[in-house]
């Protein structure tokens, strides 16, 4: 399980939490939230799935995404000429969040 941090989330955070999804083949829950960096948006990929708590100085906790109702494709890696190298996982549930 891979939550978002609390400043994603409504109230405590900027709000731009959008949900979580169950990846089909493993089993595991992951949340996934607005991408703000615009580099990645303008490639195709406008989510961060939040795949571990970030540790400072080794990685962000996220990965950039596109996550669609029954499938996500995550940037796993970069290849030798800067290019992502993506994922495809099939979401076995989807569910987006409402503010209440």
């Amino acid at each position: 399980m891979s939550f978002a941090p609390s400043s994603t989330y409504f109230k405590v955070g900027d709000g731009s939490i959008i949900g979580m999804f169950i990846e089909k083949e493993v089993g595991n829950l992951f949340e996934y939230s607005k991408n703000d960096d615009p580099l990645f948006v303008n490639e195709g990929f406008p989510h961060k799935i939040w795949v571990t708590t970030a540790r400072d100085g080794i990685d962000h906790g996220f990965r950039y995404g596109l996550v669609k109702k029954t499938v996500a494709y995550i940037v796993t890696d970069e290849d030798e000429f800067g290019l992502p190298v993506v994922e495809k996982w099939v979401l076995k549930n989807n569910v987006e969040y409402v503010e209440r």
